[in-house]
């Protein structure tokens, strides 16, 4: 990592959500044991106007978390086998959050790749579901300050987000498809294979 890597301060999380997503490109999620990786791709689910949140419908005990304090993780399980990890922002009212769609795998890499079963170093943490299997998040990180305490971090380590950052439709949702609230790192090989009808800013 190119300085010293300080972990987002909790006003990093309390804005418009869009902004927090794009500006989340190249800022360092840090495991407790050392796992590292760099965000290249994330997209941006907004409470309130967004049909493709999870938070759309109001608060369950699943998506609790989405409805507390903006820098903590937000862990949730899908397709009965993969989880995917979120951080919690602010979109005027609670519930709203970025979903880390791929890093690029910067230390802890043996771990990583006895997490995910030898696979390539490109397909390491490419993709949601990829990304939390490599770095070992499951449910027992749903709720974890991501500013503070001895859990993941997400950290600031000097790097800038791209000045254009490609935007796409969000990916595998059948609703809030015309809103492109996925933004990805340009020509990084580390980003998840949808790239579709892409715009770069």
């Amino acid at each position: 990592m190119p300085g010293r890597a300080r972990p987002l301060p909790r006003a990093f999380y309390r804005r418009e959500t869009t902004h927090v997503a794009r500006e989340l490109l190249n800022k360092v999620l840090r495991m407790p044991d050392g796992r590292a990786g760099r965000i290249v791709e994330v997209e941006a689910y907004c409470a309130g106007v967004d049909p493709a949140a999870h938070t759309y419908r109001g608060q369950t005990a699943r998506n609790a978390t989405m409805f507390g304090e903006p820098g903590h993780m937000y862990v949730y399980f899908t397709y009965g086998m993969h989880w995917c990890a979120n951080a919690v922002a602010w979109h005027g009212v609670p519930g709203a959050g970025v979903l880390i769609r791929a890093l690029e795998p910067l230390r802890g890499l043996p771990a990583m790749y006895e997490a995910r079963g030898g696979v390539s170093e490109r397909l390491l943490c490419s993709g949601p579901a990829r990304l939390t299997q490599a770095l070992g998040i499951t449910g027992a990180q749903d709720g974890a300050d991501l500013v503070r305490g001895d859990g993941p971090r997400i950290l600031d380590d000097g790097t800038p987000p791209p000045l254009h950052p490609v935007s796409t439709p969000r990916v595998g949702i059948r609703v809030g498809t015309d809103r492109l609230w996925r933004w990805y790192v340009p020509a990084n090989p580390h980003v998840s294979a949808a790239r579709v009808q892409s715009v770069q800013e």
